[in-house]
């Protein structure tokens, strides 16, 4: 009985472990929308939100996380750090600054159907 329950606990701590730390080597990429804000509040990492700089909000990836974002309409692509949670409207992935949102060129239709991958 003992043995059973160690390889119980054994496996039970693994699986926890394998979602909170991902294994060497894994990327996290996904395409979605996205849509842009540009408020002065702060963020859910704590800092002020500032629309000039090219941030993002991501409702899981850790906070300082940096993505390079793909406008999937026109090709272009910019660069952003993780500083906030959202986007919380199904199917969007992220919500950008203004900055980044400028940088892909999805200002003015104010979403954008984008792919991102992790960078650092």
């Amino acid at each position: 009985m003992k043995k059973i329950c160690r390889s119980v606990i054994a496996a039970a701590t693994l699986a926890a472990c394998s979602t909170i730390l991902p294994m060497e080597g894994f990327a996290a990429n996904g395409c979605g929308g996205a849509s842009w804000y540009a408020l002065h509040s702060k963020t859910a990492s704590g800092e002020r939100m500032n629309p000039s700089i090219n941030t993002a909000a991501h409702r899981s990836l850790a906070f300082g996380t940096k993505l390079k974002v793909t406008n999937r309409n026109n090709g272009r692509s910019v660069v952003v750090r993780v500083n906030d949670r959202g986007p919380f409207i199904r199917g969007r992935v992220l919500d950008l600054s203004r900055a980044a949102a400028k940088n892909i060129g999805m200002v003015s239709s104010g979403t954008a159907k984008v792919c991102y991958e992790v960078i650092g």
